[in-house]
């Protein structure tokens, strides 16, 4: 297929992509897990060749020898919160290895500057999961490199969607493991089954929610990882808390309105590495993640921002953008080709006259294909 990223309409009619052999199933099990609990564990989805370069990445970002790492952060500039969000800058280069590495704790959406971080978005078999749970439309919103070196610091209860609002409310992650997780160095803990509860709204300041709720409780220190100060604290409490352990390789799912956490890496020499991407379905609406540099950021009259992001699989009617890096995914097919992927969604005989699509009518007096019996 010959692709001119900036003329989609130049691709090559070459019909759907063909299936793949190493097409990630997800199972009946699973399905329900994820539905009941919140969050899927899916035990080595990504490669060892893939966490080995993942981990080189990493070690070669936190010593500063990426050739984008072209400013260096200020002497000192350690990030002290686990909500703290940083750029694509080098550490101070005077220092020790060990000392580069502290100057780093979290980087947000490196997909639309590196070409790895939006291959590791679009990472073939993590979408394949992401159909079964949420698709088969999937829109990429957002890449996350968690670094939490020796002693950082980790994140409060939330639930994403307070953080990524999407309608309808479509909001799933992916965190990659690129380190072993446990609790010692700050893996995840999920209060199982809150997936179910509303999305709580800000009392005051940044975040979404849903306050038109009746007699919903609006929320105050969200993220903190003091429980005192973390109204989402008495929420989690009414359920079971329990630590995700991961082996690096490992994915965990999670859906946006489950609460979940992070606690400090008490470790001395231990990294707890990650790789995050969120997502949504693609015909979902947001206002959230606008990128200055796509053709059109933001709608003007909806103030829709989905033009910003990456169609990964499947189709839409909303716009889209297109990975900057060629990465492969549904974006580059052209409309023809996603139509077709979506043909059985419109298998069923929705143009009979009746508009019953084939089902009989029911009634005391309509006419039926069984014996008449007493009972």
């Amino acid at each position: 297929m010959t692709i001119t990223l900036d003329r989609p309409e130049a691709c090559v009619e070459t019909g759907p992509p063909p299936e793949r052999a190493d097409r990630y199933r997800v199972s009946v099990e699973e399905y329900i897990k994820f539905k009941r609990d919140g969050f899927l564990v899916v035990r080595n989805l990504v490669s060892p060749t893939e966490v080995a370069e993942l981990r080189r990445h990493t070690e070669d970002l936190m010593q500063g020898r990426l050739p984008e790492q072209t400013h260096t952060m200020a002497e000192g500039a350690t990030p002290g919160s686990g909500t703290a969000v940083q750029g694509l800058e080098a550490p101070p280069a005077h220092l020790s290895p060990d000392d580069k590495v502290q100057y780093f704790l979290r980087i947000h959406m490196l997909h639309r500057r590196l070409e790895l971080h939006e291959r590791y978005l679009l990472h073939p078999h993590v979408l394949d999961v992401l159909e079964a749970l949420t698709g088969p439309d999937i829109l990429a919103l957002q890449s996350m490199l968690f670094l939490k070196p020796a002693g950082k610091p980790g994140q409060g209860w939330h639930q994403d969607s307070f953080y990524i609002p999407t309608q309808p409310d479509t909001l799933c992650g992916a965190w990659i493991a690129i380190d072993d997780a446990d609790e010692r160095n700050g893996a995840m803990w999920m209060a199982k089954g809150s997936g179910s509860e509303p999305v709580y709204p800000p009392g005051d300041g940044y975040g979404f929610g849903q306050g038109d709720l009746g007699g919903i409780a609006r929320v105050g220190g969200v993220s903190d990882p003091d429980d005192d100060k973390n109204d989402l604290s008495r929420i989690a409490d009414r359920y079971d808390q329990v630590l995700v352990s991961a082996r690096a390789g490992d994915v965990v799912f999670f859906g946006g309105h489950i609460l979940h956490r992070s606690k400090q890496n008490w470790t001395v020499d231990r990294v707890r590495r990650s790789f995050v991407g969120h997502y949504c379905n693609a015909r979902s609406f947001t206002r959230w993640g606008a990128d200055p540099d796509a053709a059109e950021p933001v709608d003007p009259v909806s103030g829709m921002t989905n033009g910003s992001h990456v169609l990964a699989r499947g189709d839409t009617h909303l716009p889209f953008a297109r990975p900057r890096f060629g990465t492969p995914c549904a974006a580059l097919l052209s409309a023809a080709q996603r139509r077709r992927q979506g043909e059985g969604a419109a298998a069923m005989m929705g143009d009979m006259d009746s508009g019953l699509m084939g089902a009989l009518p029911s009634g005391p007096d309509a006419p039926h294909d069984h014996e008449d019996r007493e009972d």
